[in-house]
């Protein structure tokens, strides 16, 4: 499987910008990247004060490297950048195996706490 990441640095973010991504994600993101053609998945991950990142898995090589290179092009007007203040880090990688564990799998927009 294709994967790619998409990582911004919190490290010099207001306080306030891992809750306002949240948000985001709840309200606007979850919704958009379910209906993308070509992803199989993505995750939302974060440390606070540390990084905010958007983990996702292709089909195909090439459903990743046409994401990838229309992200790159538009990165520094999409809401992650806007909201952290800076560039993220895009980076491809390969998925050597996925697993779902017997707890299942349940996809949701609101962050647990």
């Amino acid at each position: 499987m294709y994967g790619l990441t998409v990582r911004w640095s919190l490290a010099a973010a207001p306080a306030d910008t891992l809750a306002k991504l949240r948000d985001y994600v709840e309200n606007e993101s979850h919704a958009k990247f379910a209906g993308l053609p070509g992803l199989r998945f993505k995750t939302w991950r974060a440390r606070e004060g540390e990084w905010f990142e958007g983990t996702y898995v292709f089909v195909s090589d090439d459903a990743r490297a046409q994401f990838q290179a229309d992200f790159e092009q538009r990165a520094a007007e999409v809401p992650g950048t806007k909201l952290v203040g800076s560039l993220p880090v895009v980076e491809p990688f390969e998925v050597v195996a996925v697993v779902r564990g017997p707890a299942g799998f349940r996809s949701a927009a609101k962050f647990e706490a």
